[in-house]
C-alpha cells in the first residue's frame, strides 16, 4: 500500500504502516470468510484544504454492524481527519485520526442530513429518520401536519431549492430528549419561477427510540427583514 508514507501514524491507535496494513488484510479475511456480517461503511460530508504540497481530508464515517447492542443491527458514527503531503511527485498520507462522534455530533450532522434530504425529496431518509408519531408546524401556512402529511407537504412542493445555509445551532440534550434550534437560510425558486430568499428560525425536537436519534417534532418561524418589523 504506496498511499501510506513510511513514518505513517495512525491516531489514537498509535499504529504504523505496517501494522495499518496487517489490520486492514485481517479486516477483509474476516469480511470474506463472513460477509454478511461485514460492517457497511460509507463516507460523507468530505472538507478538503490543500496548498501544493499537503492536504487535509475531513469526512464522517456512517458505520452499520450486524453485531450491535443485544445482537441487533446498529448505526454509529465517527469521523476522519487524513493528512497528506506531497513527496517525491506523488501524494501520501502521512497520518490519519479517526474518532467517534458524540451525542451532540450526530444531532449537528443530523440537521444538516435533514436539508439534504429536502433539497433532493429524498422520501427514504424522511420515513427512516421521522418517528411514528413525528409532528410538524409548517413556517409558510402555520398547519400543523403528521408524518404522513409532512412527507406529502415535501413531495407537493414544487419549488426549486438551493443548498441551504445552516447557522446559529444550538443543541441540548435530556436523556433521550434532544432540542436544537437553529436558522435556515432558504433560497430557490417557487413553481411559478419566482426566486426566493428567506430565513427561517426552526426548534426541532429528537427522541432516541431503539438507540438511534429520530425527528419527533418541529416547528419553523419566518424571521422578517427589519424594515417589515412592526
Amino acid at each position: 500500500m504506496n498511499v501510506f508514507a513510511d513514518d505513517y501514524v495512525s491516531i489514537p491507535q498509535m499504529m504504523n504502516k505496517t501494522q495499518a496494513i496487517e489490520n486492514t488484510l485481517k479486516s477483509f479475511e474476516r469480511n470474506k470468510v463472513n460477509p454478511l456480517m461485514a460492517d457497511k461503511v460509507s463516507s460523507d460530508n468530505y472538507m478538503i484544504t490543500c496548498t501544493p504540497i499537503t492536504a487535509t481530508i475531513t469526512h464522517r464515517n456512517v458505520v452499520t454492524t450486524k453485531e450491535g447492542a443485544g445482537g441487533k443491527e446498529e448505526t454509529f458514527y465517527t469521523r476522519s481527519v487524513h493528512i497528506l503531503e506531497k513527496r517525491k511527485g506523488k501524494w501520501q498520507v502521512v497520518s490519519n485520526a479517526n474518532h467517534g462522534l458524540d451525542e451532540y455530533g450526530v444531532l449537528m450532522y443530523m440537521e444538516h442530513d435533514w436539508n439534504n434530504a429536502t433539497l433532493k425529496r429524498d422520501v427514504e431518509w424522511f420515513d427512516k429518520n421521522y418517528a411514528a408519531d413525528f409532528s410538524s408546524v409548517s413556517s409558510r401556512t402555520g398547519a400543523i401536519m403528521n408524518k404522513v402529511e409532512d412527507v406529502a407537504d415535501m413531495k407537493n412542493d414544487k419549488s426549486v431549492f438551493e443548498p441551504f445555509e445552516l447557522s446559529e445551532m444550538d443543541i441540548r440534550i435530556d436523556g433521550n430528549t434532544a432540542v436544537v434550534t437553529g436558522v435556515n437560510r432558504v433560497k430557490g425558486r417557487d413553481e411559478k419561477g419566482q426566486p426566493f430568499d428567506f430565513r427561517t428560525r426552526f426548534t426541532d425536537t429528537f427522541i432516541k427510540r431503539d438507540g438511534r436519534w429520530q425527528a419527533w417534532a418541529t416547528q419553523g418561524t419566518r424571521i422578517l427583514p427589519a424594515n417589515k418589523i412592526n
